[in-house]
């Protein structure tokens, strides 16, 4: 039994020295072969490649334990990686930039620098220009792209189109292949809209049933447009007309299509037919959402039938629709509307209770009513609360409360909320500022009202015939402390 033992161990130990031997030989010739591939790959010097990659092979266990992984990463994981896109600094910049002046100065500047701009400088300057209706720069801007091999893309072009009058817009789509750009259905559809919400539905129609002649096949999107430009001038039939030729023509109607049909209904006060659309779409399997119920809402709110309405919104879940903030605020809006804010209030109360977060619009509802009651004390309450929630006001939210707070004459809390309004980058309308100016100017604050009057300036507000009256009365009266300087600001260019 020894000597048989022995026998085993002899037999294991040379098994041993052949597989060490046999792992060495295949290390050898694996290193000498990654060498070459090496060499060859990087371009270096085979001696030099070669000893380093040697050293590093030797020391590493897992080429042994898995040869022909190597193979696979010699480069640095990051070279495979996507290259992320480098941030344009004209770019940002120019979106921080509030003067449109100051915008083309920096697109300039950054030119004489020797900056190439390419098409998202054009895009983002163009953005900027249009929005302050600087429509000559704008021209100005184009016409250097045209000279340019640059493609614009179609996206910059829609967005004129919003900005553009109609006109304007129709005369763009028609040059967009001078700037490289192919024009598609979706900038027809754009151009259909902004003609059909400008009341140039006439335009409107003609360029549509151009379509086909113009390489056009319209969608769905194209007649819902033609179906709410005959719904806004009242014609049914011509609606009718065009939802039953979209069927021969095999495009399926939306929701959307059929919010328009239902939205026309509510308002007439044809909740019958509305309803039987209603059955209609759910036969067909386009499904309402809260927007349908929410206009078969304010159609029923407009009969007096409130009852009805709120009891339609508690059935959508039932119907396969949770009710959202929409719904909850035609409510909202009918009982602010007859006076009864306190169960406006247990409605957005109700909301909280679902875990659904009110909106600004939902907010806007109550802050409304609450400064036509004049309780702008509590609409100031809400406008915190709104904020603290995390709530961005909007330009209509801060409209509201100057206007509410200048109605009651608490022009010094109204001055604080314009003062928050302008930081927020909303501008109110010519009217308040007119009614803040003569406020703060009878209450003796000359010198908010001439703050008002500098960013009236700014903004290139004009003043009615009667605010100027009243500011050259106070401006002559001596007994006015700081009219002086209301004087400068009046005669200054």
């Amino acid at each position: 039994m020894p000597s048989s033992s022995a026998h085993s161990d002899n037999s294991l130990s040379a098994h041993r020295v052949r597989l060490r031997s046999s792992r060495s030989v295949l290390l050898q010739q694996l290193q000498s072969s990654l060498c070459v591939r090496v060499c060859v790959f990087c371009n270096v010097s085979g001696q030099a490649s070669a000893s380093a990659f040697a050293s590093s092979a030797t020391s590493s266990s897992s080429l042994i334990a898995d040869p022909y992984l190597s193979l696979f990463h010699t480069h640095s994981p990051e070279r495979s990686q996507r290259k992320l896109r480098k941030r344009i600094p004209f770019i940002t910049q120019v979106k921080e930039v509030e003067d449109p002046e100051e915008a083309l100065s920096l697109f300039h500047r950054y030119k004489e620098q020797g900056f190439k701009h390419y098409y998202p400088s054009y895009a983002a300057l163009l953005y900027k220009l249009a929005r302050s209706r600087r429509f000559e720069a704008v021209e100005t801007i184009l016409a250097h792209m045209k000279h340019t091999d640059m493609h614009c893309r179609e996206s910059v072009f829609i967005a004129l189109f919003q900005h553009y009058g109609p006109e304007k817009a129709f005369e763009l789509f028609r040059r967009m292949p001078l700037f490289n750009c192919v024009r598609t259905l979706q900038s027809f559809n754009a151009l259909l809209n902004v003609l059909v919400d400008n009341d140039r539905f006439d335009k409107a129609n003609d360029a549509f049933r151009r379509s086909y002649d113009m390489g056009f096949r319209p969608n769905t999107v194209t007649f819902n447009i033609m179906i709410k430009g005959w719904l806004a001038k009242g014609e049914w039939e011509k609606a009718c007309e065009v939802f039953d030729e979209m069927l021969q023509k095999r495009v399926q109607p939306s929701v959307v299509t059929y919010n328009s049909l239902i939205g026309f209904l509510s308002r007439k006060g044809d909740l019958d037919k509305a309803m039987t659309l209603l059955e209609d779409m759910n036969y067909k399997r386009k499904y309402a959402n809260e927007v349908t119920y929410a206009l078969l809402m304010e159609g029923l709110c407009s009969l007096g039938k409130y009852e009805e309405a709120k009891k339609l919104m508690f059935d959508m879940a039932y119907r396969g629709c949770k009710p959202q903030r929409i719904n909850f605020s035609v409510l909202m809006n009918d009982l602010g509307k007859r006076g009864r804010i306190e169960e406006a209030k247990a409605l957005l109360h109700e909301m909280k209770k679902r875990r659904l977060k009110p909106d600004v619009v939902t907010y806007n509802v109550l802050i409304n009513y609450l400064c036509k009651e004049g309780k702008t004390s509590e609409a100031y309450k809400v406008l915190i609360e709104m904020q603290i929630g995390g709530i961005e006001p909007n330009a209509t939210t801060y409209r509201m409360m100057v206007d509410g707070l200048c109605r009651i004459g608490d022009f010094e809390v109204g001055l604080n909320v314009l003062n928050a309004m302008l930081a927020s980058r909303h501008c109110p309308r010519a009217e308040t500022f007119n009614c803040l100016v003569i406020g703060l100017l009878n209450s003796g604050n000359i010198d908010g009202a001439c703050f008002v009057l500098e960013e009236m300036g700014k903004r290139k507000v004009e003043f009615d015939l009667g605010s100027w009256q009243t500011m050259i009365k106070h401006a002559c009266s001596e007994d006015k402390g700081g009219a002086s300087g209301l004087v400068t600001i009046l005669t200054s260019p």
